[in-house]
Parts: C-alpha cells; sequence; structure tokens
C-alpha cells in the first residue's frame, strides 16, 4: 500500500501549479537546506514559535542594521542565510537553538572586524548563550 503524498490548497506540492509557484510566502512549505521543512514561519528561531520568536529575529536584523560599516543585511550568495515568517523572508538572520548567524554588506568606514565586533556585540543580549556567526559578504566602496 502506498501513501498519498499531501496536498494542500492549489494543488499537490511539486506539481506545477499554484501551490508550487508561490515560493516561500504561500501555503507551500519551504525548505532549509538539509530538506528541514520551515513551518508556521518561525521555526527557526531559539527554541520557540510564535510572534515572540519573529520578534527577536526582526530586533537582531535591526541591531544589526544600526551599526557603524553596516549598508545592509545579505543572503549570501545562495540565499540561506534568511529566516522565514508569517508572509515574508527576512533575508540576512538566522538562528536557532544553536547558534545566530547574521550576513552583511559592509562598508570601509572602518577595519572590517570592528563592525563584525560591533555587530556581536549588539545582538549578545537576544543571542543570549549562543555563538553569534557575524559574515561579510561583501563590501561597498562608497563613493566610487
Amino acid at each position: 500500500m502506498t501513501a498519498a503524498a499531501p496536498t494542500g490548497p492549489g494543488g499537490p506540492p511539486n506539481s506545477g501549479g499554484p501551490a508550487a509557484s508561490r515560493g516561500p510566502t504561500g501555503p507551500a512549505s519551504p525548505t532549509r537546506p538539509g530538506g528541514a521543512a520551515v513551518s508556521g514561519g518561525a521555526a527557526s528561531v531559539g527554541g520557540g514559535a510564535g510572534s515572540g520568536a519573529a520578534t527577536e529575529e526582526r530586533l537582531i536584523a535591526d541591531r544589526a542594521l544600526g551599526c557603524r560599516g553596516v549598508a545592509r543585511l545579505s543572503g549570501g550568495p545562495f540565499g540561506t542565510v534568511a529566516t522565514y515568517l508569517p508572509g515574508e523572508r527576512l533575508t540576512g538572520v538566522s538562528a536557532d537553538e544553536r547558534a545566530v548567524e547574521i550576513a552583511i554588506v559592509a562598508t570601509l568606514e572602518r577595519p572590517l572586524p570592528q563592525t563584525a565586533d560591533e555587530v556581536r556585540g549588539a545582538v549578545a543580549d537576544l543571542a543570549g548563550d549562543r555563538p553569534v556567526h557575524v559574515r561579510i559578504d561583501d563590501i561597498i566602496v562608497e563613493g566610487s
């Protein structure tokens, strides 16, 4: 006996129907590298789920963006540094119960290690005991 794949509104997954073309904001569940499904949008946050978890990741993003030398957040070369929230994809922050990863595009306003250290320090209280990994994915040279 063979079990049928679950279907959602718009047809079965990967059928080419509307559910398959919606991307991460539609009812189809997006997956992370390694095949882990992201459900409810906030499953990736430090052990919690729901609106409190989504708020934590938004706060992390806001604090990182507020640091001197950070031009913007980056999803990385393949867009893997991201958090799926209800109705949106927050690029540049990925957090789970083990670690917090932040990917940035930096300016040369000051030395890059100082920028990374400031970002790490700005989110340390939100990370708790988890290590904070700051990746500098690109550099913007202002005035060029």
